[in-house]
């Protein structure tokens, strides 16, 4: 393996996007919402589309602008139809995402001749190619995709510090948060905006697979691993960002064990990277790992297989 600085952006811009989709992440795990980051990166295509008829240009601020829009709307229209139609949010998102993404495919259509829309670029994005478009920044050279992913990281981490109280209470008990004089509809039309602004901006990068992955695993795996809403923001943190490493070193060296001379995609091993790091929580962890269950119920036999076991604070 023949490591060079193009392999340390691309690297870096995988951390920083990575990192910023599990922030936002966390609370869409908690409030049981994780498939809106399906939901939203799926939807944001119409948006993309009518930017493209509207401005007559691929450039990235109409195109932005019109995705994130499409994202936002769609948290929107699911709060409305779960709400207002008595319809489960599950139902609602699924409603929402095909419809729109149904409406964005025959925009697309309809500007077919004008629009590249590579099925590889919407799947798994281009990270491989995030070093060859580099801008000065003073004295030095770097990947735009790393400066626009590291700039909705800070802007998510800022949003989370400073809300940091309101979000979380608003994730574990909405009544509460009401009571106390937060608003918990505020609360949520910001998270979705938070998570519909990271999806597009990283959706250029490294595609829906691994924005709907990095929204949800590391998050997932975190939860296994501590009741604490602070320290779950940091292992989510720490798991995504080890996911990009693991990731892309996978992609250089695992095709070699098959007898392959080219690498593979770096946007689908970290997704697996991801996925393995859960499994690794999900057996080996000390309050909610399988084989510490296991071990509980061997030597405590009081504990049966259907006895729930005690959830600690989540706070």
């Amino acid at each position: 393996m023949n490591w060079t600085s193009t392999d340390t952006w691309i690297v870096v811009v995988g951390m920083l996007c990575a990192v910023a989709c599990a922030l936002p992440g966390c609370f869409l795990v908690l409030r049981k919402m994780s498939m809106m980051g399906d939901a939203i990166s799926h939807a944001v295509l119409p948006g993309v589309a009518i930017a493209f008829i509207i401005t007559g240009t691929k450039a990235s601020v109409p195109m932005f602008i019109g995705a994130a829009a499409a994202g936002v709307l769609t948290a929107v229209f699911t709060q409305w139809i779960s709400k207002l139609g008595n319809v489960d949010r599950g139902a609602a998102m699924g409603i929402v995402f095909t419809t729109l993404f149904a409406i964005g495919l025959i925009l697309i259509r309809r500007a077919a001749d004008h629009v590249d829309l590579h099925p590889d670029c919407v799947l798994y994005g281009s990270i491989e190619f995030t070093p060859l478009d580099m801008v000065s920044l003073g004295s030095l050279s770097i990947p735009r995709a790393a400066l626009v992913n590291g700039g909705a990281l800070l802007t998510n981490l800022i949003i989370i510090v400073a809300l940091f109280k309101e979000m979380k209470v608003c994730a574990f008990d909405p009544e509460l948060a009401d009571t106390l004089g937060y608003s918990p509809q505020l609360m949520h039309y910001l998270l979705m905006t938070m998570v519909a602004v990271t999806t597009v901006v990283a959706f250029e990068s490294v595609g829906s697979i691994i924005v709907i992955a990095m929204l949800i695993v590391p998050p997932a795996t975190a939860l296994l691993l501590t009741h604490r809403m602070v320290t779950m923001l940091l292992i989510a943190s720490v798991v995504a960002a080890l996911s990009a490493v693991i990731g892309h070193i996978s992609a250089l060296i695992v095709p070699g064990w098959f007898g392959q001379t080219s690498s593979t995609s770096t946007s689908g091993m970290i997704a697996f990277a991801a996925g393995l790091l859960f499994t690794l929580a999900w057996l080996f962890s000390p309050s909610e790992g399988i084989l510490a269950n296991t071990f509980k119920r061997k030597f405590n036999p009081a504990l049966s297989a259907d006895a729930p076991e005690p959830s600690g604070n989540r706070a």
